[in-house]
């Protein structure tokens, strides 16, 4: 009798702490979202760091790896700035003053949807499409320079993380020692140090991915453009690769803005939908599992759940941060399965 209401306390008392874990995570969401960030931040920076650490002589720490790492990242940001960051605000800049020109030119412009070719049926379709959301397309143009203003009071948010990212990189493998020594029991130890295992070898993979996901993004996107003439190439080009970092909707949001300027400059509408399309069909199925396949292996419809609980939950941090986290449920939960069907099976052996 006393056994069972032990263990009712215990697990009444379990799922009362668990409750206000959760609580407090969600009152520290934000600044929680940061240290997330920061960490992500590290692990892209952790093979630089890691190589230039193997290299350099008479290493007894890895500041000297950290310093050289950073020096290098500020020199590859500076160089991508002066050379495609400057281009692609140019033409933000002229995309923004010439939007609502465009727009007033497809409203005065023939509205019909039947005959014709192909584009011009597509032409017709995105042409009633887009005059009817012209207003909103219109009035939302200030609200994105708002919400630009407010990423620029943030900016401090840009030097914060990569420091936070410093600390993590130089402390990493300590503050690991510290979470494995919460634990004494052994077994539960070995489990422990299993899962972390696992989580770095996860995030690692992912970050990797993402990157390489947005770069081969970026440079396909922008060979095409430039060789068929569409305009605004570079921005079109820019704005896909970061949606990368975002799934699924962040593709889909950079699919439908490529269609639609493509669309109000009538810019050869029909080969840019063919190629987003082939691309598509290419990174999703060629490119992606390949540079997934460590860790991140989720069925397409947990991905979507994942997406779209992400979104309601915590907006584009709750998206961006949807498939990392179903992907650390997963490896949990095998790593305990794991543990259970080997001490069962060592039950069976003995007896």
């Amino acid at each position: 009798m006393f056994g069972i209401d032990r263990r009712a306390a215990y697990y009444t008392w379990t799922a009362v702490l668990v409750v206000l874990l959760v609580w407090l995570i969600y009152l520290v969401r934000a600044t929680l979202f940061i240290f997330i960030l920061a960490l992500l931040f590290a692990y892209l920076l952790a093979p630089l760091v890691n190589l230039l650490d193997r290299f350099l002589p008479g290493r007894r720490t890895r500041t000297p790896a950290l310093a050289l790492a950073y020096i290098l990242l500020v020199g590859v940001v500076i160089l991508a700035g002066s050379q495609i960051g400057t281009r692609a605000v140019e033409e933000a800049n002229n995309l923004a003053k010439k939007f609502p020109q465009m727009l007033q030119r497809w409203e005065t412009a023939d509205g019909s949807t039947g005959g014709g070719t192909l584009q011009e049926q597509i032409l017709g379709k995105l042409r009633v499409g887009i005059t009817e959301r012209s207003n909103e397309l219109i009035a939302a143009l200030p609200q994105v320079g708002l919400r630009a203003i407010t990423v620029a009071s943030n900016v401090i948010y840009v030097v914060i993380i990569p420091i936070l990212g410093f600390f993590f990189l130089k402390d990493g493998r300590l503050i690991r020692q510290h979470v494995l020594d919460l634990v004494s029991d052994e077994p539960r130890r070995v489990l422990l140090d299993d899962v972390l295992a696992d989580v770095n070898l996860l995030l690692a993979s992912y970050m990797r991915a993402l990157v390489l996901l947005a770069l081969s993004t970026f440079t396909a996107y922008g060979i095409f453009f430039s060789i068929l003439g569409v305009p605004y190439a570079v921005l079109l080009a820019a704005l896909a690769g970061m949606l990368e970092f975002i799934p699924m909707i962040g593709t889909l949001a950079a699919s439908l803005t490529i269609v639609i300027v493509a669309a109000l400059e009538g810019a050869h509408v029909i080969a840019v939908l063919i190629f987003l399309l082939a691309y598509r069909l290419f990174q999703d199925y060629v490119l992606s599992p390949q540079l997934m396949r460590q860790g991140v292996e989720l069925h397409p419809l947990l991905v979507l759940f994942g997406v779209f609980a992400g979104s309601e939950v915590a907006g584009i941090a709750g998206t961006f941060l949807s498939v990392p986290v179903l992907a650390l449920v997963r490896i949990i939960y095998l790593r305990i399965r794991k543990t259970r069907l080997g001490a069962q099976f060592s039950a069976v052996t003995r007896l």
